[in-house]
């Protein structure tokens, strides 16, 4: 079974600092009844803020937490042993966020509720920071050109794998040196379950199998895992004078957080979730917290999971703490803690295996992220599949069922309920992401990546591994087996009253099963017994060539 245990690349749009940092202000375009969208890059014209005040930067990423957080603790570590001062940093870089980004495929790179997740889970960084006695400089901009702007000693950062992150980090790298010929870059591994330099031979990146079952065993077998630690002691991240800090320009400081008109957004309610979903998802390390305490020992969830995974409907048939971990508001290791706490005070059994288990399926598409390279995101993948079709999205007639299936308008019950669940609240179940990828790639032989890229713009659980590492193995091309689904089979087997198509898919509410997992089969006069007409209330099925009906 593949998992979709997805995380967000983080960068925004400019300026910097301090009353030494000179920034240049650039307004874009207007956005409508919006207002005005901030479209900013810090001019850094040769002064170095900092200079004076030897600061250690640390460089929030994916890594949006106190505890855990080897980047945190390694820059307190080295600024104490140096007499020197550390300043959090996040920023927001404008190629990834506002509607005018999208993507090849027509997406935004990224949605307007994926953005406001990751606002939410900054302001509650900055929140616990401060309860440090620290804080968070909130910057909109190129994050090489405001690290290298500040003028650190240093910027310690969470590793990334993938393209766009490491190009980031080599030219904040290039920026900081420019700025203090002595600056390094700092990158800690901070994002998995094992850590990558415990790796047992032959399970490293380089070495590793693109079978997981085989990868599992021989890590499970040598290699252990890292305790969690502690975040650090308040006052021990002095900040540099608040002299330094105090900006009085827009879109930069201490107490800036970009609204998402700034960012670049201009429908602001797309950025809320529909109640209709699961829960309400909350970014930050204090919602990602309150759910784990209370999915597992509140509410004594742990020990059923391996049974309740693959529901569809209801807060907690599955762990729900993807979301977190791709912000890495929760660090898997911590989980791991408290699954094995669980198990000492309470129960073992599979269900407490399994969710240790699905930990491992993410650090797999994290290792594999860094063995395959850009191959993750090439249209034949990482071994290519014999007589694998791939219709061209540039063609009309491919585009516009690639928009259906987004829209959740393809005519059959399950994929629609999956896909409008996730538009209107950027989640959707494992179950779920299954058999929408299954549908797109094998029945509508769209280009997988149409779907990857929608996934990228919509999940708020977004993770660039997971994600890209799921759907290159759901379209067969890692040189594991084909996993091809019977649409209707998987309905009847994960939704057999049709609960679960009936909350997302009200034309259809008066249907009852089985005749709901199939509506175009409905006579004319079942159609106005059951107050729904096909091809008006609800679309009837679109072609499929690639349509089949064998399979799980």
């Amino acid at each position: 079974t593949t998992h979709f245990f997805a995380a967000t690349s983080e960068r925004w749009m400019g300026r910097v600092v301090s009353s030494l940092l000179l920034i240049t202000m650039a307004a874009m375009h207007a956005a409508g009844a919006a207002g005005m969208s901030l479209r900013a890059t810090a001019s850094t014209a040769g002064l170095k803020p900092l200079r004076g005040h030897a600061t250690r930067v640390v460089w929030f990423r994916n890594n949006l937490r106190i505890d855990d957080n080897s980047a945190l603790v390694a820059a307190q570590e080295a600024a104490a042993g140096r007499g020197e001062r550390v300043l959090p940093v996040f920023i927001f870089d404008p190629s990834q966020y506002g509607t005018a980004t999208t993507t090849k495929w027509g997406s935004e790179k990224t949605s307007a509720m994926r953005a406001q997740f990751l606002c939410e889970a900054v302001a509650d960084l900055r929140t616990n920071l401060r309860a440090m006695d620290s804080g968070l400089l909130v910057a909109v901009g190129d994050p090489a050109e405001v690290l290298g702007a500040l003028a650190p000693t240093a910027v310690h950062c969470a590793a990334e794998v993938c393209s766009e992150e490491l190009k980031s980090e080599r030219a904040v790298q290039r920026a900081i040196k420019v700025a203090t010929s002595s600056a390094q870059l700092h990158r800690h591994w901070d994002s998995t379950l094992y850590h990558l330099d415990d790796l047992p031979k032959g399970c490293n990146p380089e070495a590793m199998s693109l079978g997981f079952t085989t990868w599992r065993n021989k890590v499970e077998k040598g290699c252990s895992i890292r305790p969690p630690v502690g975040a650090p002691a308040a006052g021990s991240l002095p900040l540099p004078p608040p002299e330094l800090l105090e900006a009085n320009l827009e879109g930069v400081g201490m107490e800036f957080m970009p609204s998402l008109t700034e960012l670049g957004y201009e429908d602001l309610a797309a950025a809320t979730q529909d109640p209709r979903g699961v829960m309400r998802f909350e970014g930050g390390e204090t919602a990602a917290r309150a759910r784990v305490r209370g999915w597992i020992w509140d509410r004594d969830c742990l020990k059923d999971y391996f049974n309740t995974r693959n529901g569809m409907l209801g807060a907690d048939y599955s762990t729900k703490f993807a979301p977190w971990l791709a912000l890495g508001c929760v660090s898997p290791r911590r989980i791991y803690s408290e699954c094995k706490r669980y198990e000492a005070e309470r129960v073992e059994n599979k269900s407490t295996y399994w969710v240790v288990f699905e930990l491992i399926w993410r650090d797999f598409f994290r290792f594999m992220g860094l063995k395959v390279g850009t191959k993750l995101f090439m249209q034949h993948g990482v071994v290519p599949r014999a007589g694998a079709v791939w219709r061209d999205s540039n063609q009309a007639d491919a585009f516009e069922d690639g928009q259906r299936w987004k829209k959740g308008e393809t005519g059959i019950p399950l994929i629609d309920a999956n896909m409008r669940e996730l538009a209107a609240t950027g989640f959707m179940s494992n179950r779920g992401r299954q058999n929408v990828a299954s549908f797109l790639v094998f029945d509508l032989q769209l280009d997988w990546r149409v779907g990857a890229d929608h996934f990228e713009s919509t999940l708020l659980d977004y993770d660039v591994c997971s994600n890209w590492g799921n759907w290159i193995a759901a379209a067969g091309l890692t040189g594991g087996r084909e996993n091809r689904f019977n649409i209707i089979k998987q309905t009847k087997d994960y939704d057999a009253h049709g609960d679960y198509l009936k909350h997302w898919l009200p034309e259809l509410k008066d249907v009852p099963a089985p005749l709901l997992f199939e509506p175009w089969k409905l006579s004319p006069s079942q159609q106005a017994q059951y107050n729904v007409k096909i091809g008006e209330d609800y679309p009837r099925p679109m072609n499929r060539p690639g349509a089949w009906n064998g399979g799980g």
